[in-house]
């Protein structure tokens, strides 16, 4: 595909989200809900397209991949019910974030307005495909998707549903679009006139390579590299049940557990429970040499480990000297998305808190909480490990940006300058949020 006709999607997803910025709460709420309702109505037709993507990647992907690829009467369910979730949240557009009084009859005000056209790369998930759309529209933004050639039947499938149902409620279907290659991708990538965010949700390798090859900003991350770290105070139940519930609930998203640290106090106590509840359910431990010791089943942990997102039922375990040992080792080998502590001890857990520099830092609860569907978002476009702009899962706040409004009655900046200026008074009014 040539860089002209992706140029002429990027602007007509600028005139949507014009539009969409303009169009009442009402309006895309019921558009929503449409979908929701559709993507229950078309789950055979779908499910049917999603088979066709799991034959053709059999073998050729990664068993996490082809776990996220897989659709199925449940997830459809969970999709629409998250669709559903995003309709029922306020609206996030015009909301009156600042309004202040410059000067009587002078009154500023800042409000709430959508990023404009974003721009979604993806892989595997074509559930991501619904998620970024529900929030999109909601917010007023336009969003060209592009995912992976693995689900490009499911992904067909639930862009007619959303197509559609902009069609039922007189919305411009190029308030989402899909791009056809990865040519259409790089012509995209260069669109930095059109295009306010680019997203990408997918392998470290992808988001890299996005980050490299434009100038438009990107809103993302590289790697989900998260721990539990289980203190010398850490109540054994609790320990195995999260440790358990972090790497296995989900083993292929990037907020499962990747490395276990254990307390030296409390290692004689957990490392063996730990190590038989883990083994027995099939994960794969690889341990270091302390580990071993108090676990002889255990495989060999490397250097390489501590930097590694394995996706799958695998999972590193490293016995740390104490609190501040366990501190920098997170500083030094994650990834910025998702820790946790487990204890029973107010300060220890305070300390946790309070110092690890990561998008979502947790006390006694499992890493996979980390989800803005779980925040009560209604979905997620995806997560952010930067700190600039979006941080954690991005939801509708994300999508956002603000423009200032100001009211006058005539006033001249002349008026407020040299020995006779009149000065401001600066009032914030009724309003603010």
């Amino acid at each position: 595909m040539s860089a002209q006709p992706v140029r002429a999607q990027a602007v007509a997803a600028r005139a949507a989200t014009r539009r969409l910025a303009t169009t009442p709460s009402a309006t895309r709420n019921h558009l929503l809900e449409t979908l929701a309702t559709n993507l229950l109505r078309d789950e055979a037709v779908i499910i049917e397209a999603n088979a066709k993507d799991l034959t053709e990647s059999q073998g050729s992907i990664s068993p996490s991949a082809f776990q996220r690829l897989k659709l199925d009467a449940a997830k459809l369910r969970d999709m629409a019910a998250g669709v559903g979730a995003v309709a029922a949240l306020p609206d996030p557009l015009n909301v009156v974030q600042l309004h202040r009084e410059l000067d009587a009859g002078l009154e500023l005000s800042r409000v709430s307005c959508p990023l404009g056209v974003l721009g979604v790369v993806f892989e595997s998930r074509p559930d991501a495909l619904i998620q970024i759309s529900a929030l999109a529209l909601k917010s007023g933004n336009a969003v060209l998707l592009k995912g992976g050639r693995e689900a490009r039947h499911s992904n067909a499938a639930l862009l007619a549903v959303v197509q559609e149902a902009l069609r039922a409620c007189g919305q411009p279907e190029a308030a989402v679009q899909g791009l056809e290659d990865r040519e259409s991708v790089e012509a995209l990538l260069g669109l930095s006139d059109l295009v306010d965010l680019i997203i990408p949700r997918g392998s470290n390798a992808l988001v890299q390579y996005i980050q490299a090859s434009t100038r438009i900003p990107v809103l993302g991350h590289a790697e989900g590299i998260c721990h539990v770290y289980l203190d010398a105070a850490a109540d054994t139940a609790m320990a195995l049940a999260l440790v358990r519930d972090a790497k296995l609930q989900y083993p292929s998203a990037c907020n499962a557990a990747e490395t276990v640290l254990v307390h030296a106090a409390a290692a004689p106590r957990l490392l063996p429970a730990l190590a038989a509840d883990l083994a027995g359910r099939g994960v794969e431990l690889r341990g270091c040499e302390r580990c071993r010791a108090l676990a002889p089943g255990l495989g060999t942990a490397t250097e390489a480990d501590w930097d590694t997102e394995y996706g799958e039922p695998i999972l590193a375990l490293k016995i740390v000297e104490d609190l501040d040992a366990a501190l920098a080792h997170i500083a030094a080998h994650g990834s910025g998305h998702t820790e946790a502590i487990v204890t029973e001890d107010p300060a220890a857990a305070a300390r946790f808190l309070a110092e690890v520099d990561a998008a979502g830092v947790f006390h006694n609860a499992s890493t996979r909480f980390a989800d803005g569907f779980r925040y009560g978002f209604g979905a997620e476009v995806g997560i952010s490990t930067g700190r600039i702009h979006a941080r954690g899962p991005v939801g509708l706040e994300g999508l956002l940006s603000h423009r200032y409004l100001l009211r006058g009655t005539g006033q001249r900046v002349e008026d407020y300058s040299g020995p006779a200026a009149r000065p401001f008074t600066h009032r914030d009014l009724a309003g603010n949020s």
